[in-house]
C-alpha cells in the first residue's frame, strides 16, 4: 500500500499548445507501480478547457469541485458536478474543462492510455446547447 498525497507531488501549468485559459496539472499516480494506470489532479479557472482530443485507452473523469463542462464530437455538450464522473471511451474526440462561471477540479484516471491533441475548442463549441458540437 502506498499514499499518494496530492501536496506532495509537483503541480505544475498546463501546456497551453493543448489548454485554452488557466489550468494546473499534478500527477498523483504513473509509472512503473500503477500498472499503466496514471491519475491526475487538475485545475481550471473559470472558462478553461481542454482542446479536443482522444486517448488510446479509457479515460475516467471524477468532479472533486465546482462544475465540469465536456463534449464530444457525437454528442451535446454537458456539465457534471461534484462526486459524479464521466467515462471516455477509447478513441472518442472530446474535450472538457470547467464551466465560465467558477473553477473546476477534477481527477483524471487513465488506463494504458496515450493521448493524441488536436484544435482549441471555439467558443460556440464550448456553449451549452442540446445540439451535437
Amino acid at each position: 500500500m502506498k499514499i499518494l498525497k496530492a501536496e506532495s507531488r509537483d503541480r505544475e501549468r498546463a501546456d497551453p499548445a493543448h489548454f485554452t485559459g488557466t489550468v494546473h496539472t499534478g500527477r498523483l499516480a504513473g509509472g512503473g507501480d500503477t500498472q499503466g494506470i496514471k491519475v491526475f489532479r487538475v485545475e481550471f479557472e473559470p472558462g478553461a478547457r481542454t482542446h479536443w482530443h482522444v486517448h488510446t485507452g479509457p479515460q475516467i473523469l471524477v468532479v472533486i469541485e465546482g462544475t465540469c463542462r465536456a463534449g464530444s464530437r457525437d454528442g451535446p455538450v454537458v456539465e457534471v458536478g461534484p462526486g459524479e464522473a464521466l467515462a471516455i471511451a477509447p478513441g472518442e474526440n472530446h474535450w472538457h474543462g470547467a464551466g465560465p462561471a467558477s473553477r473546476m477540479v477534477h481527477l483524471a484516471i487513465n488506463v494504458r492510455t496515450e493521448t493524441a491533441w488536436f484544435a482549441a475548442v471555439s467558443e460556440d463549441q464550448y456553449a451549452l446547447s442540446d445540439t451535437a458540437v
